[in-house]
């Protein structure tokens, strides 16, 4: 309990209560600012108009009346659509040819053309859906008025010329906002950078003030100074996730008295994992550079930008190392699934596994440095224990 409560003093004397609640806050609060319109519902796009037909403007119309799109200019004749698309002020051409009006009212197919530019995918969200949305509305549109028009009554039209009808709903994230996996990542990800530097100075910073084995020389008495990063990193962690649900709407459906209990484990694990990484180091400012380690891997392989499922194999059972990306997966189930804590069992139990084995590579470790310190004493104190040949000398 002694390296409990010294650790405790060490933390409330320094920056790291400050930089754990303050890092997170701000970029919660940033980033949920930034992407507070969740997603852009309403992409640029540029039209040619080559038929300039009357169903040719009713066409553009319905065009820049979707929800995902809007029509910043129409152009009446071919222009190359690297010229339209160079300075990003749209990121589609929609192409209608010639005698398009005519052939519709003859009967006859026509291919409408569309050029997405690519460079940023984000750009076209929605795109292709609102495309196809509104060729099929017109396909069936036309080909009802025919069969109208020929004496069949409209339900039974209906039913030959789109027998089967495709409902859809997007669960637990409807809008497709960034603050529930790319925002949220970030948070996640500051925290992780303060709690694994600072955790993983512990050990230089004590064996430099020569206050490692001050406590005795079991290796339970280094693994609970863990605890006052644990306990702040939960809070914040916690506090961080209720400002993206007030500010950002971040879904989140957990409670937070239930929601806690895999937050502590995590922070354990995190924390435990920063104390490993950094027990070796020669000093405090070598561990900075080593929490590389679990930093970038944990952003680029545990779903913050991408789902781990995109990834090879072997990438996606790397990542199984990594807390953050069993806390990721709580999240999603518990949070945003609004799942039971015993549902996810797994998760959990992976995390445990991870503070097993950080803490018996880092009990050996430990053990290792005693017996090294110990065997290095014992010279010394048989040199103190035999009398000089100088003082034999003086009492003769």
């Amino acid at each position: 309990m002694k390296s409990l409560i010294d650790e405790w003093r060490y933390v409330a004397g320094s920056k790291y209560i400050r930089l754990i609640f303050i890092g997170p806050m701000i970029a919660a609060l940033f980033f949920g600012l930034m992407f507070s319109q969740n997603q852009l519902s309403k992409s640029p796009v540029v039209v040619i108009d080559e038929d300039h037909s009357e169903y040719s403007r009713q066409l553009i119309s319905k065009i820049n009346a979707s929800q995902y799109m809007s029509v910043k200019s129409v152009y009446a004749s071919r222009v190359s659509p690297e010229t339209l698309l160079a300075n990003e002020q749209a990121v589609a051409v929609i192409m209608l040819p010639n005698q398009l009006g005519l052939r519709q009212q003859q009967g006859k197919s026509t291919n409408i053309g569309i050029l997405m530019d690519n460079t940023m995918p984000s750009g076209l969200s929605g795109i292709r859906t609102a495309i196809q949305e509104i060729i099929q509305t017109e396909n069936m549109t036309l080909s009802m008025t025919r069969l109208v028009q020929k004496g069949m009554d409209a339900e039974t039209a209906k039913g030959m010329v789109s027998p089967l009808s495709l409902q859809q709903r997007m669960l637990f994230n409807p809008t497709s906002s960034y603050v529930g996996f790319m925002v949220l990542g970030f948070v996640n990800i500051v925290v992780l950078m303060i709690t694994t530097s600072a955790a993983g100075s512990i050990a230089p910073r004590l064996r430099q003030e020569g206050k490692l084995f001050a406590n005795g020389k079991s290796p339970f008495q280094l693994w609970v100074r863990s605890v006052p990063y644990v306990v702040l990193s939960s809070l914040s962690l916690l506090l961080s996730y209720g400002l993206l649900k007030q500010l950002g709407g971040m879904r989140f459906e957990a409670d937070p008295y239930l929601f806690i209990i895999p937050l502590v484990i995590y922070a354990f694990a995190l924390s435990l994992m920063g104390m490993l990484i950094g027990y070796t180091a020669k000093d405090m400012s070598k561990v900075s550079l080593r929490t590389s380690l679990v930093l970038y891997p944990s952003f680029l392989a545990t779903g913050i930008q991408l789902t781990p499922l995109a990834f090879p194999e072997p990438f996606q059972m790397f990542a199984w190392a990594l807390p953050m990306n069993w806390l990721n997966r709580l999240i999603r189930g518990m949070a945003f699934r609004d799942g039971a804590l015993t549902a996810y069992s797994q998760e959990l139990g992976a995390l445990l596994i991870i503070i097993g084995g950080v803490s018996l590579f880092m009990g050996l470790l430990f053990l290792r440095e005693t017996r090294k310190v110990s065997s290095s004493r014992i010279p010394l104190l048989n040199t103190d224990i035999l009398p000089s040949s100088s003082s034999l000398l003086k009492s003769r």
